[in-house]
This record gives structure tokens, C-alpha cells and sequence, in this order.
């Protein structure tokens, strides 16, 4: 299924939406079409790429505070690769562990893979002599987009 951008009615760029969910925008007429594929139609409309908002959509909160954590968050912001090794990371590691005071944050947790997380146990990256290849921080909301 491809992948309708929506735009704010500024032009500005909101978020990504599936084609059945522009669709029914387009139905309902909160969106307009802004662009659309050549030559590519569904009955005798176009199938939109880009559609527009009519009225506008205020964001702010989108630019005040970053998106809460969470561990969908997490991969995602680490592209899905372990921290400690490189391979495809399928869990979340703590950096400082839970049982050691460690909490829920961006900045503590990383992406890890099943063994480098079974490895690194209950201790921190230096006890367990396992450097990170990167250093947690929080994402933008414009960073997990895309």
C-alpha cells in the first residue's frame, strides 16, 4: 500500500498517511489533492501522493516537547540495529539498569539484540567491557518520522 504525504494548509508537512486513509480525507473534504501520480488512477480520480489539509491544523505541541518514550520509540530512533554490536536489534537495553535506579528514558535505554542484552545482564556498559556504538538521546518528532 503506498504512502500519501499530508500537508498542513500552510503547505507545511504534517505527517505520512496510508492511501485508503487520504482517501477517505478526500471523501470527507477536509483535504484536497496537492499532488498526484501521472497517469495512475483509481476509477476517474488520481491517486493523490500529496494531499492538503483546508484548514488549518495548529502544531505547536508538535515543536514544544519531543515525543514520549516508548519502546517502539526506541528501535525506531536507533533504526532498529543493537547499540552494543550492529546486528538487528529485536529488544530494549537499559544502560543503567532498572535495579540500579535506571528508569524509562530516551537517554537511558537503547535498541540491543537478544544476546548482547542477555550478556550485558544487570550491569553497565563498562562492567560488562561492552562500549556504545552510539549515545542515547531524545528524538525529534521529525527524526522518527521518516
Amino acid at each position: 500500500m503506498s504512502v500519501v504525504l499530508v500537508l498542513n494548509a500552510d503547505c507545511g508537512p504534517l505527517q505520512r498517511v496510508s492511501l485508503r486513509h487520504a482517501i477517505r480525507m478526500l471523501f470527507r473534504q477536509v483535504a484536497v489533492v496537492h499532488e498526484a501520480r501521472p497517469d495512475a488512477t483509481i476509477g476517474v480520480y488520481p491517486i493523490p501522493t500529496v494531499v492538503r489539509l483546508v484548514s488549518y491544523v495548529v502544531t505547536r505541541w508538535r515543536h514544544g516537547r519531543g515525543p514520549s518514550w516508548s519502546r517502539a520509540g526506541v528501535l525506531a530512533r536507533d533504526h532498529g540495529v543493537c547499540a552494543y554490536c550492529g546486528k538487528a536489534a529485536s529488544t530494549i537495553d537499559h544502560v543503567l539498569p532498572r535495579s540500579r535506579g535506571g528508569r524509562n528514558e530516551w537517554s537511558n535505554t537503547v535498541a540491543a539484540c537478544h544476546s548482547c542484552n542477555n550478556r550485558k545482564r544487570d550491569r553497565t556498559p563498562a562492567e560488562a567491557r561492552m562500549p556504545l556504538r552510539t549515545i542515547p538521546s531524545a528524538p525529534t518528532w521529525g527524526s522518527l518520522a521518516g
